[in-house]
């Protein structure tokens, strides 16, 4: 690899952008710019020393349709993706029944094939191996096995360069750049030199590890209608969840062979002290996961790592700044790994700085671009964070997190995942131009959430046995998830489509709104408009098509 000092014009330690952090938010970001803007010389400096161990390296191995097309599609990763990892069969759910010790006996929501846009579970460690390598062929510097031992910001307005200092053993190096774009993950150097932190009130924990074998739930049943469910015998390529009270559990294969396994908690529930060792963690598992707790009994042997982290949640006052510099990934924010998120943020935020430093770099004024941007993003933030605060009771609720898993879903196959396939978070114009839109859309994801937190405080039915539930069955679903995939559509179309979706959320929040009122009618004071003529979708055809309840 040519060392960057020795390399470019006639300043060799100045450059259009550093980066701070190789990981998958930097990686990613190297690459992207390069793609849009290859006359910038960007330098990538990475901490850790490379080619990193696969599988045991790092958590965040689940990746959902916005993070999945930015890698594909856009960074141009499908390849990789296909042959060195693996597609995932779509998100799949157990429900606590019983004493958990029967995985047939459990109520499972999930598809029994994969879905029309996929998805991929990523091994890290040979993600970013290959992003490090690529990234330097592609004529990207790299520097890795090097820490930044400080760092200077350009004074605010001013056309200064910024400063990074970094050093390995006795070596010290210096250098500047228009841009600085922190993607250290959860050491937040800008963060933490700005103070820029904001605390969250979602208050979950969480501890994981890795087997260095693959474990394949569709063995832990011999039960032949179970089996026959998903005929093809790869339930273990979903992200499988098992769900209780206050909790779930992961499993997540790795395309190495190796099998990740994760607690994430509500800590009022579950206390942390409960999980953040391996052997408390087993004990744990034996007391609410005992059929998987007799799995990893079997498997501790073949244990890779062990890791546990408090109160993961973490917000940030701003990540995009006019003095040309910005927060991708962990070092921004961070909501929680369920429904698996964090791959989309890097995917929008990483756009964002990509357009931003296009534009500055180009001699475009950005104050106003940056400020749409960092509004929208941390909107984002808070309507995601809005699917996990205070909602993890919920997750040992067959009925009322069938609801919600299929209303998050929708939302974000609808609206957030919709924007991002058709390019329009890097036009604040259009975002303007659907601002109605969008606040109705965040009002009503509020009031949905804040539905099934009552709705669950109410419901004292026992959940359904041996019950197979699946979202994609419902045909307006399938749709919405499958539509991601059209080409790219022109303004006027794009509004009416969103329009449309609206239209269809509205009407099944009012499906859900029935329901939970049939079973409390307090319940019904969370429509937003009970004399409002707001259609619904039918009920009955809901109920047997996904819950499988009886109608």
């Amino acid at each position: 690899m040519p060392d960057p000092a020795t390399r470019g014009p006639s300043d060799p330690h100045h450059y259009d952008v550093i980066i701070l952090g190789g990981g998958l938010a930097g990686g990613c970001l190297a690459r992207q710019l390069h793609q849009e803007a290859p006359h910038l010389r960007t330098l990538v400096i990475e901490k850790r020393q490379h080619p990193v161990p696969e599988a045991a390296f790092k958590v965040g191995e689940s990746s959902v349709e916005i993070g999945a097309h930015y890698f594909s599609k856009r960074l141009g990763l499908e390849e990789h993706l296909r042959s060195q990892q693996l597609e995932k069969l779509g998100l799949r759910y157990f429900f606590t029944h019983g004493d958990n010790r029967d995985i047939a006996s459990r109520v499972e929501l999930g598809p029994p094939r994969f879905p029309p846009v996929p998805s991929f579970q990523l091994d890290r460690g040979r993600l970013e191996n290959m992003l490090l390598e690529s990234n330097a062929r592609l004529g990207i510097d790299v520097l890795h096995g090097w820490k930044v031992e400080s760092f200077q910001l350009a004074t605010g307005g001013s056309t200064d360069p910024h400063q990074v200092t970094i050093v390995t053993g006795e070596s010290r190096r210096t250098f500047t750049a228009r841009w600085l774009v922190d993607a250290s993950g959860r050491a937040g150097l800008i963060k933490r030199k700005l103070g820029l932190a904001r605390p969250s009130s979602h208050g979950a924990n969480a501890s994981w590890w890795r087997v260095k074998t693959r474990v394949e739930i569709d063995d832990w049943s011999s039960d032949p209608a179970w089996k026959a469910r998903v005929s093809s015998g790869l339930r273990w390529q979903s992200t499988v969840h098992l769900m209780g009270r206050g909790y779930w559990v992961w499993l997540i294969p790795l395309g190495s062979g190796s099998h990740s396994f994760g607690i994430v908690a509500d800590g009022d529930l579950h206390p942390y002290d409960r999980i953040n060792r391996f052997e408390r963690a087993m004990d744990w598992l034996r007391e609410y996961e005992p059929q998987c707790a007799a799995v990893m009994e079997g498997l501790t042997d073949q244990l890779e790592d062990f890791l546990a982290l408090k109160h993961f949640a973490h917000s940030c006052e701003r990540v995009f700044s006019p003095d040309r510099w910005a927060l991708v990934g962990e070092a921004g924010v961070f909501t929680d790994p369920f429904y698996s998120p964090g791959s989309d943020f890097i995917a929008m935020g990483n756009d964002y700085v990509t357009d931003l430093i296009l534009r500055e770099t180009a001699g475009e004024s950005i104050a106003e671009r940056v400020e749409s941007f960092n509004t929208m993003y941390l909107r984002l933030f808070d309507a995601f964070i809005r699917l996990y605060d205070g909602q993890y009771p919920i997750m040992g609720n067959a009925s009322v997190m069938t609801a919600k898993v299929s209303w998050d879903n929708a939302t974000y196959w609808a609206i957030s995942a919709l924007l991002f396939f058709q390019q329009r978070y890097r036009r604040p114009e259009f975002i303007a131009s659907i601002d109605r839109l969008l606040r109705t859309f965040f009002v009503l994801h509020a009031r949905m959430q804040a539905l099934f937190r009552a709705w669950d405080a109410a419901d004292d039915s026992a959940a359904p046995g041996h019950a197979a539930m699946n979202i994609v069955d419902v045909d307006f679903l399938r749709r919405l998830q499958a539509d991601l995939a059209i080409p790219l559509m022109d303004d006027e179309p794009l509004r009416a489509r969103l329009d449309a979706n609206l239209a269809l959320l509205e009407a099944f929040a009012r499906t859900w709104q029935r329901i939970a009122a049939e079973q409390d009618p307090s319940l019904a004071r969370f429509v937003a408009d009970p004399e409002a003529m707001v259609p619904s979708l039918d009920v009955k055809a809901l109920r047997v098509s996904m819950m499988r309840l009886p109608a």
